[in-house]
């Protein structure tokens, strides 16, 4: 399933899950085309943002599931990231 991340450039650089497309929340509304048009994940650092975009989107009819605990809950359980 595809995975979204809406941190801010600097911090998808800093390490991001593999395989996830870096869509900032700040940016989000200008590229609204660019979101999967099936089911898809989006993420954050901790969960709040991704959260927030989730619900937004999920108005607006995407099939959109927010990941708790985010991207500092996947590298704190010891999962691979990129950089």
């Amino acid at each position: 399933m595809p995975l979204v991340d809406v941190r801010e450039p600097d911090e998808y650089a800093a390490g991001h899950v593999p395989g996830a497309m870096n869509l900032p929340m700040s940016t989000l509304g200008d590229h609204l085309d660019a979101l999967p048009d099936e089911p898809f994940h989006v993420i954050c650092q901790v969960g709040g943002r991704s959260a927030r975009v989730a619900q937004a989107l999920e108005a607006r009819g995407y099939d959109v599931t927010n990941v708790d605990g985010g991207t500092g809950e996947w590298i704190a359980g010891g999962f691979e990231i990129e950089r």
